[in-house]
């Protein structure tokens, strides 16, 4: 059974808060390269969001049970989904491996797998929602009216009862998976084609980066800080997977070191300050010998 969604007028504030997020997220993308900090400031600006949200609604009264279904329907799960989108993303790439496009590829192809798991195992719901069916909405997308019998989301329990049902969260996950998909199809993409890219690299002498992994990867940051490479359009990920093509060596989880980097007691440029002291001696040496 299927039915046409009737059109709900909703308070303009959702529709302000909607709007406001939507253009946070927008300056983030446009601002933000480093798909790791992107995600993290995307998470904040949602979470902020949510917060807004909930106050929002635990002091408001639905006039009807058909405002409340669509509230809990398509607004709350447009919001929701975002965050839970940038915590998957933030998670992921975390997570992702620096050895190589092999493992990088084989490790995104086991991300896709998850998601293609999660669509099968909810494809009845997913049917439901996506052909617009309203018959189960009173026991889906109303407080309190959670049915035991209609596959109930773990997470269900964990959540405050006066902002959730028993289906928000999986409508919210649905659409978060879906542009977990696009995510992921685009990184494959991109990872296909840095493979192609290394393929049409001629035969060089191996130079092998026998310094601190550390040592490099704040050398990593200063090069991407300084935009040295493609006019400053490459990204960390990027100068990191070219740097380790070309010293030979596995950087592990660069951005954590990072963050190590930037906390650390004294010197937080240790390296550069060592590179500039050596290339300074050996000026004034050089300076010496041509003196004498």
């Amino acid at each position: 059974m299927t039915t046409s969604r009737k059109k709900i007028t909703m308070p303009p504030f959702l529709n302000k808060l909607y709007s406001t997020l939507q253009e946070q997220l927008d300056v983030i993308e446009q601002e933000e390269e480093n798909i790791l900090y992107r995600a993290e400031k995307s998470i904040h600006a949602t979470k902020a969001a949510m917060e807004q949200l909930r106050t929002y609604i635990s002091s408001y009264k639905f006039e009807t049970t058909t405002e409340e279904i669509h509230f809990f329907k398509e607004i709350k799960p447009r919001f929701y989904s975002k965050l839970i989108y940038y915590l998957k993303v933030f998670n992921i790439e975390t997570r992702r491996p620096n050895g190589g496009q092999k493992a990088e590829e084989k490790f995104l192809r086991k991300e896709m797998q998850r998601l293609t798991h999660f669509f099968d195992n909810n494809l009845e719901f997913y049917q439901y929602y996506r052909t617009g069916a309203t018959h189960l909405d009173e026991k889906y997308f109303l407080r309190g009216s959670q049915d035991l019998y209609l596959t109930l989301d773990p997470q269900y329990f964990n959540t405050d009862p006066s902002f959730s049902t028993s289906h928000d969260y999986k409508v919210a996950k649905l659409i978060a998976n879906e542009l977990l998909r696009i995510y992921l199809n685009k990184a494959l993409e991109h990872t296909a084609q840095q493979t192609e890219t290394t393929n049409h690299f001629t035969a060089k002498p191996v130079l092998t980066w026998t310094g601190s992994k550390t040592s490099l990867i704040e050398l990593l940051y200063a090069l991407q800080s300084t935009g040295v490479f493609n006019n400053g359009a490459a990204d960390v990920k990027q100068i990191a997977t070219y740097l380790q093509e070309v010293f030979n060596v596995e950087l592990g989880n660069y951005y954590r070191t990072f963050q190590e980097i930037r906390i650390r007691k004294g010197s937080r440029t240790q390296f550069m300050e060592q590179l500039t002291e050596r290339l300074v001696k050996r000026m004034d040496e050089t300076d010496e010998q041509i003196r004498h």
